[in-house]
C-alpha cells in the first residue's frame, strides 16, 4: 500500500520507493530506506503527514507519500 493510505498511529515497514534518484538518495540519507520502520504520527488535511523514522519526526508531502510503498509493520512495544 502507499504511505498516503496509512492510518495515524500505525507502524509500517518501507518496501519500496518510486522517486527520482536525487530525491530517493536524500531520503535514504535521512534514514528512510527499504526495510526501515516508519510510524505515522499525524495526518494533515491536504495530504501532508508527520512520520517518525528512527526516532526523528519528518513532514512528508502528499505527492512524496504517494510514491513510498509500505507494508504492515509490527506494533510498538
Amino acid at each position: 500500500m502507499k504511505l498516503r493510505e496509512t492510518q495515524p498511529e500505525g507502524t509500517y515497514t518501507v518496501t519500496g520507493m518510486s522517486l527520482p534518484v536525487d530525491m530517493e538518495r536524500r531520503l535514504q540519507a535521512l534514514g528512510l530506506t527499504c526495510g526501515s520502520r516508519i510510524q505515522v504520527v499525524n495526518r494533515k488535511r491536504h495530504g501532508a503527514m508527520i512520520v517518525k523514522i528512527r526516532g526523528t519526526r519528518f513532514a512528508i508531502g502528499r505527492l512524496l507519500a504517494e510514491n513510498i510503498e509500505v507494508g504492515e509493520g509490527q506494533k510498538d512495544e
